[in-house]
């Protein structure tokens, strides 16, 4: 009987401990969380932050580089199409002139 006094006695004075530290740090809050869910929960909330932060990162990169290949693509294109349009001949206006001068002389 005396073991059940002391093991009731040893309970009841770890609930009363448990009791001190959870209004200490909790208040009179009734629906209260243990530090260590408290931290869990706040590393996950960093972890999620920083998942998103590296898909925003991410997405910006491959949208730049997308956007850098189209850029080089057009310059080769535009350039593609000056080479391949023939040489413009002289303007009639000075070519006239040419033969004016060629008959005066």
């Amino acid at each position: 009987m005396a073991r059940d006094y002391d093991s009731q006695l040893l309970e009841s004075v770890a609930v009363r401990r448990r009791r001190m530290r959870d209004a200490l740090l909790f208040g009179a809050q009734r629906a209260r969380r243990t530090a260590d869910e408290r931290i869990g929960k706040m590393f996950a909330g960093i972890a999620i932050a920083a998942v998103l932060c590296a898909g925003c990162v991410g997405w910006s990169f491959l949208q730049h580089t997308l956007q850098k290949q189209k850029n080089e693509q057009e310059k080769r294109q535009r350039q593609e199409q000056q080479y391949q349009q023939p040489p413009q001949t002289p303007h009639p206006k000075n070519s006239e002139k040419s033969e004016k001068t060629d008959k005066s002389s």
